[in-house]
């Protein structure tokens, strides 16, 4: 299958695009209305927002991408030997495809399915990686994966792997997170499984950095979100007049972002509109830290079992592979 075919399964199915319209505008009105407001995270991720997280990772302030990546380099081995070659790699966020690619030449996937709601960024992600792996079979699929679980006929249901990178379930309430892993067992077969990593809990110091860098990085990756929001609502949201606001929230275990308006404003939309006072704030993203024996807990609980999991000298960080059972 070329690359042009693999992109428009992931985007010809245009049965539902208006209920996937009416739904993000229904789904944004929704939380910026609620007594709290909220934009839900997969809003940062359109084409600017997918650079902007890129160049976060390279950050010093940011451990969680490089200590994953030191996880892999000194693990890969072992984590291929554990999976096994073969089957159906799914890349749940795959953003640029990098962190897949670099299993390649050791999990030796049959077909390689990349999923992300980004789709212009996902096409040329994978267009580049076509030219580099022509041998192993590429779907890509443009979806929002937190509310579409239905793969098409052409991911094929053979020894599936789930590899969830970068710590991104921690996004999910604790509650939700299973929701979303039970659905990922669903989907797998007698061979199949996860491989997955989780951000675990460390000082409240290092924790901050990570979400507000000294260069601002994160707060105009916070920021895009508002740029985006104008796009699919038709709001008009003045970025100059909000700020970002960082902090880790050690009784939920988790850092929270927030978008916090410098003065008091409006913002219309359609037939809606919100005051916001100075000081109120748009709550965008949560990140949930996990002690690994509660992760596995979870992973039980999903349905998946015989877990190994790798980590680095300071134990910032996990990744874990486990089987369906």
């Amino acid at each position: 299958m070329d690359l042009a075919t693999s992109v428009n399964v992931a985007i010809a199915d245009r049965d539902h695009a208006l209920d996937t319209k009416e739904f993000t505008i229904q789904e944004l009105t929704t939380g910026l209305l609620s007594d709290h407001a909220t934009i839900s995270p997969k809003y940062f991720y359109d084409t600017v927002g997918s650079v902007l997280f890129e160049t976060i990772c390279v950050l010093p302030e940011y451990y969680p991408t490089r200590t994953e990546a030191g996880i892999f380099t000194r693990h890969l081995t072992d984590i291929s030997q554990t999976i096994g070659p073969g089957g159906t790699l799914i890349d749940l966020g795959a953003g640029n495809c990098a962190k897949a690619a670099r299993l390649f030449p050791f999990l030796h996937p049959d077909q390689y399915v990349p999923i992300d709601i980004s789709v212009n960024h996902l096409t040329d992600s994978v267009r580049h990686l076509r030219q580099r792996f022509p041998h192993i079979e590429m779907t890509a699929l443009g979806m929002d994966f937190s509310k579409n679980w239905t793969l098409p006929d052409e991911v094929r249901s053979d020894q599936r792997l789930f590899f969830y990178p970068g710590s991104s379930i921690g996004n999910f309430h604790p509650d939700i997170a299973l929701t979303f892993l039970k659905k990922i067992r669903a989907a797998c077969d007698a061979d199949g499984g996860i491989l997955i990593g989780i951000d675990l809990i460390k000082d409240s110091a290092t924790l901050n950095a990570a979400y507000d860098d000294d260069l601002g990085v994160t707060a105009a990756f916070n920021l895009n979100a508002l740029r985006h929001v104008n796009q699919l609502l038709g709001s008009d949201f003045d970025i100059r007049q909000w700020q970002h606001y960082a902090f880790f929230n050690a009784q939920q275990s988790r850092i929270e972002m927030h978008l916090e308006a410098r003065m008091n404003l409006q913002v219309k939309w359609g037939n809606n509109h919100r005051h916001f006072i100075r000081g109120e704030r748009i709550h965008t993203e949560n990140s949930y830290k996990y002690s690994l024996p509660l992760f596995l807990e979870l992973l039980s609980a999903a349905g998946f079992g015989k877990a190994r999991h790798w980590s680095d000298d300071a134990n910032w960080y996990a990744v874990i592979y486990a089987k369906a059972i």
